[in-house]
């Protein structure tokens, strides 16, 4: 179960990963919003990564409930911090310089947010689960894995059409975003999602 759980966070990463996406030359205009943005995305992706690798060294089976529930809560709030903070930083940056732009910053603030609140709601849950009993722990366990899973699967659409064409040329140019996506950590990110 605790390995269900890490591979659904994996997606939830790989999600992150590709906001931080990794160029031609653009407009100064659109090259100085991506910068903006690459530059405060960076620092959250290593926030959910590790808060993502905190969990998967805790999904030993041997791991004791009241570990796992501590490790997954504080995740879960690192996590949902994260992806506000995201947020924050692209509805500071303004629309980026393209057409449709305001609505597309708009909708990938608003997405972040919403999945800010869904991490907020699993540490919830972890919070709630009794340590006392291995197979009553489990079976909540399991329950927070399923909408782990949810979320991990859905949720990007915003974000993708954020980072069409010219954005992410401009993002794919910027030296934070490469280092947000430095060799192998897209291969973490996606395996088993």
């Amino acid at each position: 179960m605790k390995k269900r759980l890490a591979t659904a966070l994996a997606g939830g990463a790989a999600l992150m990963l590709a906001l931080s996406g990794c160029g031609d030359d653009n407009s100064e205009e659109l090259n100085a919003w991506a910068k903006k943005v690459c530059d405060g995305v960076q620092p959250q992706a290593a926030r959910i990564q590790a808060a993502n690798a905190s969990i998967q060294e805790e999904s030993s089976d041997k791991a004791p409930p009241k570990d796992v529930k501590e490790t997954d809560s504080k995740a879960f709030q690192e996590m949902s911090d994260a992806y506000r903070k995201i947020g924050s930083v692209i509805d500071q940056a303004g629309p980026p310089a393209v057409e449709n732009g305001e609505k597309k910053q708009q909708d990938a603030v608003k997405e972040l947010n919403s999945i800010a609140d869904s991490y907020a709601d699993l540490k919830k849950q972890v919070d709630k689960l009794k340590t006392d009993d291995q197979a009553e722990f489990a079976d909540g366990l399991k329950e927070v894995g399923t909408q782990l899973q949810k979320l991990s699967g859905s949720g990007s659409d915003a974000l993708k059409r954020l980072e069409e064409g010219e954005v992410g040329e401009a993002m794919r140019g910027q030296a934070s975003c490469k280092a947000g996506t430095g060799e192998g950590a897209g291969d973490d990110a996606n395996s088993g999602a």
